[in-house]
């Protein structure tokens, strides 16, 4: 990843500089395939990047024998021990009063006392948000924090980021135009685009469609194209999410979570689909044999594990929340993914920039269905 500024928060320390080291925390516990697929995505992390150290959180007594057989993870990962789970049907209110004995929670601790540079779950998203939101507080000039994707896209970065995708189901003008801010450092961090493109998810691109809202929102967002340093594109559509069109998409959290799996649900069908077709019979499947390269290269590209970890953005520290699901090839990327973003200082210049903006659309008036 490239870099706007030359450190995270200027005269602050940064955990594990010092030694070059990037120490990643990882909740051991949270996942639906269990503790074994977080160890094995931690020695596969630690194999790719040699600077990635790993302090995991869980059940002791579980954990060792999980990471004695990584040859990989000796001297790379630190066990820290907690005792209790957040489960996928914990309340988030449930794991806020009563969850600090969790894996969960430790791991965002570390985040919080600076033992660790970022922060990984494939826990639950509600009670992850929650228990971040507690220990790490927002940003300031950010009322709703939100989740950011990644999605493969024709654009030549190769993919877009959307946002949110789920940690809010509401939004209202200001808070959309904190997306677009938020978006485009993390954009411009990831793939060095000095002046990302923006659009606002709509259900047309004429300026008189969308709720209130979205119209207050859009004016928002095109004045402060300076402030944010990128090109605003006005309203896009549900097909313009994968176009190269566009880099940031805006949204609210439950349009975006409709969106991004409504995309894995398709990508997973079509996929079956492929995979049925060109073993059909004998015929297809010698032409899968003789397409086995551009096939290989396809299913890499699309590939949803590689590309694995939604980033908590707006928040004092770096969070990524991986897939539920997601096996050891999709807890190594979103460890991949923390660790890039705990050495990219983005978050320093997205609170200046939020800062400006949340002033100026405040003195500009509400946007709560009137533009400004």
């Amino acid at each position: 990843m490239t870099s706007e500024t030359e450190h995270p928060h200027a005269g602050e320390p940064v955990p594990g500089s010092a030694s070059g080291r990037i120490i990643i925390s990882v909740d051991a516990m949270g996942g639906d395939r269990g503790p074994s697929a977080v160890v094995s995505g931690c020695a596969q992390s630690v194999r790719d990047n040699p600077r990635v150290d790993i302090l995991l959180h869980g059940d002791k007594a579980v954990l060792e024998p999980l990471v004695a057989r990584e040859t990989a993870l000796a001297g790379r990962l630190t066990l820290v021990h907690a005792e209790g789970i957040v489960t996928m049907h914990d309340k988030p209110s449930h794991v806020m009063r009563h969850g600090k004995d969790t894996s969960m929670w430790s791991a965002i601790t570390a985040l919080k006392d600076g033992t660790g540079m970022a922060a990984v779950s494939c826990g639950n998203t509600g009670a992850l948000m929650a228990v971040s939101m507690l220990q790490l507080r927002r940003m300031e000039g950010v009322n709703r924090p939100a989740i950011a994707c990644l999605w493969p896209s024709r654009g030549r970065h190769g993919f877009n980021t959307m946002l949110d995708v789920g940690a809010d189901v509401k939004a209202e003008a200001e808070d959309l135009l904190a997306y677009a801010i938020m978006g485009v450092t993390y954009f411009r961090n990831g793939f060095g685009e000095p002046r990302p493109r923006v659009g606002l998810l709509n259900v047309g691109t004429e300026e008189h469609k969308g709720r209130a809202e979205i119209k207050a929102a859009h004016d928002l967002i095109a004045r402060h194209e300076e402030t944010g340093r990128y090109e605003y594109v006005g309203f896009v559509e549900g097909s313009d999410i994968p176009s190269d069109r566009v880099d940031v998409i805006v949204t609210d959290g439950f349009t975006g979570n409709v969106a991004l799996k409504t995309g894995e649900g398709t990508a997973k069908l079509i996929s079956d689909f492929t995979r049925q077709s060109l073993t059909s019979g004998p015929l297809a499947i010698l032409g899968a044999i003789l397409a086995r390269g551009a096939l290989k290269r396809l299913s890499g590209r699309v590939d949803p594990r590689r590309v694995n970890g939604g980033v908590f953005l707006g928040l004092n520290g770096t969070v990524v929340k991986s897939h539920g699901s997601a096996d050891s090839t999709g807890v190594a990327a979103a460890i991949g993914l923390a660790a890039k973003l705990a050495q990219s200082g983005y978050r320093g210049r997205m609170a200046e920039r939020l800062v400006i903006a949340s002033k100026t659309a405040q003195d500009a008036g509400p946007g709560n269905g009137e533009s400004a």
